[in-house]
């Protein structure tokens, strides 16, 4: 696996780690309980954001052009996923099927969905959980519509806590993900008394005395420290935590985005953005080097907000 390719976006450790024909076969393989033929064709199509630098969504790829599935890995249960899945599903169809087959009179066929989540956070969660689209949608009833009537539209998650330990089934099935999953627990006990770097660096040096994730480690140990750091940082950090600060930075990034041009405007949004995560970070007591290694600000620049 060469972890350099394709590297103009920002990617995830787990977006990286499972990004190759073969672990996805194996992955999704575990999870469904089905062995999936070593020729099946496996097609990936994850999406990504050219303004924002980074994937928008974790994973996302088709199986004998028969199936599309959409993995994401998370650290915090966000019940809004059903809805951010139902827009990525719309753009990966469009990205997979031709627009003007859609305008002929024949039906045109396209891949079954599957909506998945893996999760590893620290809160309790069962070992499977349903997330439905229509847990979002508002009530309707008092416009005297029947309680009885069929939704128009559903979209159901699949929530897998993978967490060491947890589904054991599963894990046994997938060599990668069992061993990534260990990777996570070790990083998780070394921050208990360590920070999050020292933390990172710890279970790296651990996995790959005891051969977990060793290959994988060992040639790419510098670029999965800085990947993971922010992953870990930004997630748990909140960086959807969206304050005051970066709430108003944003709407005045865009709407100044309609003078000076809407990438100005978005790029204005997004660095309000970094200092709304540096001010959380302040705020849980990370130190200030560490903060700078999250953001990318300068020290006097998150000084100032000390």
């Amino acid at each position: 696996m060469n972890l350099n390719a394709n590297r103009n976006h920002k990617d995830s450790v787990f977006s990286v780690l499972f990004g190759t024909p073969d672990v996805l076969r194996e992955l999704y393989s575990a999870i469904v309980g089905i062995d999936i033929p070593p020729d099946a064709i496996v097609d990936i199509n994850t999406l990504s954001d050219a303004i924002y630098m980074k994937r928008i969504n974790d994973l996302s790829f088709t199986i004998n052009d028969r199936i599309v599935v959409l993995i994401e890995h998370q650290s915090t249960i966000n019940e809004n996923v059903p809805v951010r899945l139902l827009m990525y599903i719309g753009r990966v169809y469009e990205k997979i099927t031709e627009e003007k087959k859609l305008y002929q009179k024949k039906l045109v066929k396209i891949p079954t969905p599957e909506f998945i989540v893996l999760y590893n956070g620290k809160d309790e969660y069962p070992d499977h959980q349903e997330l439905r689209l229509s847990h979002a949608f508002k009530d309707l009833f008092g416009f005297g519509l029947s309680k009885g009537i069929d939704l128009p539209l559903e979209l159901i998650v699949h929530v897998y806590n993978i967490n060491h330990g947890r589904n054991p089934e599963i894990l046994k099935r997938s060599e990668t993900l069992n061993a990534y999953s260990i990777f996570i627990e070790k990083i998780k006990e070394f921050n208990e008394y360590l920070e999050l770097d020292e933390s990172v660096r710890s279970a790296i040096k651990y996995c790959i005395e005891h051969n977990i994730l060793k290959d994988f480690l060992e040639r790419h140990g510098s670029e999965v420290i800085n990947m993971l750091f922010y992953d870990i940082s930004v997630e748990e950090l909140g960086e959807v935590r969206y304050d005051e600060g970066y709430e108003d930075g944003h709407v005045k990034g865009c709407e100044e985005g309609h003078a000076e041009g809407h990438v100005e405007g978005l790029a204005k949004g997004r660095e309000e953005e970094k200092f709304a995560i540096a001010r959380n970070a302040l705020a849980e007591g990370y130190s200030t080097e560490s903060v700078q290694k999250i953001t990318g600000l300068s020290l006097e620049e998150i000084k100032k907000l000390g």
